[in-house]
This record gives C-alpha cells, sequence and structure tokens, in this order.
C-alpha cells in the first residue's frame, strides 16, 4: 500500500482544529474521490478501495474530527453535521480541485448528501454508503449502545475480539481484514492498555438530537442533483429497503445496489464490493 498522511487546519465555533487525512494515487491527478467514513470509523476504512481506485483518481480519505488521528473539539456540542460540512469544504480547499467525486459509508453519506445538497457544489458524483434520508430510531438506538462508551481492553486480541462483535453486521470478513480494521481504529494507551482512537464525547449530540426519533431528511435529498448510486446492505437496519426503493424515484433517482450476506454496513474489502462502487464511478 502507497499512501501519503497529511493533516488540514479547519475552524469552528470554538476555534481551530486539526483533521488529517490519507492521501492515495498522483498528486496531480485532477479526478478527486473524497472518502468518508461513519460514525466511529476513520478513514483508514476505505485502504482497499483507495488502492484499487488510485488508479483512477487522486483518493482522499479524511479521519473526521474527533476520530483517527484528527484533533478532537473543545466543545462535544459542535461534533455535528454542519461542522463536518465546513472541514470538508476546507479540505476540498487545500486539494485545490473544484470538483470531486464522493463515497459516503453512513455518517460520511450524510456529510455528503448535505454538501451535495447545496448551491454550487463542488460534487459531481455521489455513492451513498447504506445510509439514506430516512433513518430508523431502532438502528439509533443500537448504535447508542456503544457509541462513546469508551472501553479499553488488556490486550489487542481482546479489542480485535470486541470490534467483531459491534462490527458483525461488516458481513463475512478474513481473518487480516478484521485485524487491519481493528488495528487502524484503536491505540495503545500509556499503561499499555488499548482503546478506540476516537473522541467518547462525540456521543452526546448524537444521544441528544437522535436517538428518540426517526431522522427524515427528504427535503435535503430532494435538493441532490448529480448521479447517485445508493448501496444498501441487505440486512441493513439502518436504510431500510423501502427507503432505498424510494432513492430511486425521487430527488437525484439513485441507480440502486445492494450487497447480499451484509448489514450496516458494506465495507468495500471484496473486490465484487470494490467492482460496484468503481463502475459507477468510472461509467459515462
Amino acid at each position: 500500500m502507497k499512501f501519503k498522511q497529511h493533516t488540514v487546519q479547519c475552524i469552528g465555533p470554538a476555534g481551530l482544529h486539526r483533521m488529517a487525512y490519507t492521501e492515495w494515487g498522483a498528486r496531480d491527478d485532477p479526478r478527486v474521490l473524497v472518502c468518508v467514513h461513519g460514525l466511529t470509523r476513520n478513514g483508514r476504512d476505505f485502504d482497499a478501495l483507495a488502492e484499487a481506485m488510485s488508479a483512477h483518481y487522486r483518493v482522499i480519505c479524511p479521519d473526521v474530527v474527533g476520530r483517527g488521528r484528527s484533533g478532537h473539539l473543545r466543545d462535544p456540542a459542535a461534533y455535528g453535521i454542519p461542522q463536518y460540512v465546513a472541514d470538508m469544504v476546507t479540505l476540498i480547499a487545500r486539494l485545490n480541485v473544484e470538483t470531486v467525486h464522493w463515497v459516503g459509508t453512513s455518517m460520511g453519506g450524510l456529510i455528503g448528501m448535505a454538501l451535495a445538497a447545496q448551491e454550487g457544489t463542488p460534487i459531481r458524483k455521489l455513492v451513498l454508503n447504506d445510509v439514506g434520508p430516512m433513518i430508523t430510531v431502532e438502528s439509533l438506538q443500537r448504535i447508542a449502545t456503544y457509541v462513546g462508551v469508551d472501553p479499553v481492553w488488556p490486550t489487542f486480541d481482546e479489542a480485535l475480539a470486541f470490534v467483531k462483535l459491534v462490527s458483525a453486521p461488516f458481513g463475512a470478513l478474513t481473518e487480516a481484514q478484521w485485524h487491519h480494521l481493528t488495528e487502524t481504529s484503536v491505540t495503545q494507551r500509556a499503561d499499555g492498555r488499548w482503546a478506540f482512537r476516537y473522541d467518547p464525547r462525540i456521543a452526546e449530540p448524537f444521544k441528544a438530537a437522535f436517538v428518540d426519533k426517526d431522522i427524515d431528511l427528504w427535503p435535503v435529498y430532494e435538493q441532490i442533483a448529480c448521479p447517485t448510486l445508493a448501496i444498501r446492505g441487505a440486512e441493513s437496519d439502518l436504510l431500510t429497503r423501502e427507503t432505498w426503493q424510494k432513492m430511486s424515484s425521487c430527488g437525484p433517482r439513485a441507480k440502486l445496489a445492494e450487497i447480499a450476506g451484509v448489514g450496516h454496513a458494506p465495507m468495500f474489502q471484496s473486490d465484487d464490493q470494490i467492482g460496484v462502487v468503481r463502475d459507477f464511478l468510472l461509467s459515462a
């Protein structure tokens, strides 16, 4: 794997913060693909996809603030889509490009939807991975059971077992793939124990705003005009089949794809899943 790691300085209501990102492919390639991860994950989730797509794009995989190698916000109330969208606009300005293609998993898809709905958006193609304009309260409550809990483990193997447990909906991954997804999302503390590589305070605004009702973003979705692909894990509890199918008949009239044997969310670790994204992005 050949990638470079960078940071960009962003600003929010409480001051400056640093956002890290991984870059793949030729820096002078004018075609840029931005891949944005889910709520508690990080940009390294896209290593397999980014490596595959780096022959066609300059691929940028940010760690949304509060996750991975990025800094934390002073005020946890700012952990939300408006701040994340603002940070992505800063990132795209740093890249010095006018347009991008976008792959967003779960929260990363919500950020992509919000940005794609803006007048003058830089997004020209949008892939929404297991997320849509309606998110069920049941899935939000499931996520709330583990986000922000901040567990620690005496050994890496125990961290690996926990990631396998809470991420079982990712589907049938190999041991090597589980190991990679774990080692890039946990860190060893000074006392030798292992913990997640994210600010547990990201859970505070999430739980305050979302866990007692569905999220309805259809008005946002209706404003999106770029070609869109909606991918659904066939066993997903976050993107229902009804919502997914409706996405093809309104707003950008998304093309639909479904991944068998996976819940929330497909992780693009296999050639067949990567191919679904590649074929859509590279199509005329």
